[in-house]
């Protein structure tokens, strides 16, 4: 008499799963900086990208796609670069670094999204970032003294991320979107503070912190949506 064994095939652990901690840091952060606690914020903020980090490492490394795992690290290694200039570079000036290392974010994004995410092509009412692009521009440049033409760059990289976000899924452009109103609403804060309330200060992270989650999270549905059909 002899015995069969049925070996069964694992269940794969869902997506989502990954992004526990990064919700978790993001709830903490915002609520810290609605409540005005820098003491809990800026800590929390340096834990942001690596957390998300962690959730593209969760869901991309069943599908071994490096080179989208690779631009997504790249960008959110530049965010917290970005987000964390002061601490980590005291001996520089602030904005400027976190304008650079933000840019080079974008550049990736921009890079992911026109090769490896792309499922259509850009629509005509992209146009609208362009016009985003101008209006702001014209508050802004009389604001931002010698910092002018470094701000008018970064706002090219930024509305072209948001640009290049309208041939992926939904759920990137949405990312795209909200990470355009979280730099929007950062520049009032920082050159146009009479026009700003003070609320915005926490608006700034809760626009950030989902924008770069549905990012990340539209990126992963991508992937495993064409491993599928494949």
């Amino acid at each position: 008499m002899s015995a069969k064994v049925v070996l069964s095939r694992p269940t794969s652990r869902p997506l989502w799963w990954g992004f526990v901690p990064y919700v978790l840091v993001s709830v903490v952060h915002v609520g810290t900086r609605f409540a005005y606690n820098d003491a809990v914020a800026g800590p929390t903020k340096l834990l942001l990208m690596p957390a998300l980090i962690v959730a593209a490492g969760w869901g991309l490394w069943r599908f071994a796609n490096r080179v989208v795992f690779g631009l997504l690290v790249a960008g959110l290694f530049f965010s917290w670069l970005g987000d964390g200039a002061g601490a980590f570079f005291p001996f520089a000036p602030t904005l400027p670094l976190m304008l650079f290392c933000f840019g080079i974010a974008h550049l990736c994004y921009m890079r992911l999204f026109w090769r490896y995410l792309a499922i259509n092509s850009v629509p005509w009412w992209a146009l609208v970032f362009g016009l985003w692009w101008i209006v702001l521009l014209v508050i802004m440049w009389p604001r931002t003294g010698a910092l002018a033409v470094a701000v008018a760059a970064y706002g090219i990289v930024l509305g072209g991320t948001a640009a290049l976000a309208t041939r992926c899924h939904p759920v990137v452009l949405w990312g795209g979107v909200f990470f355009l109103a979280s730099d929007t609403i950062l520049a009032f804060t920082l050159f146009a503070a009479d026009l700003a309330p003070g609320w915005f200060s926490g608006t700034v992270m809760l626009t950030y912190t989902v924008g770069q989650g549905l990012i990340v999270a539209g990126a992963l549905i991508t992937v495993r949506t064409r491993r599928r059909g494949q």
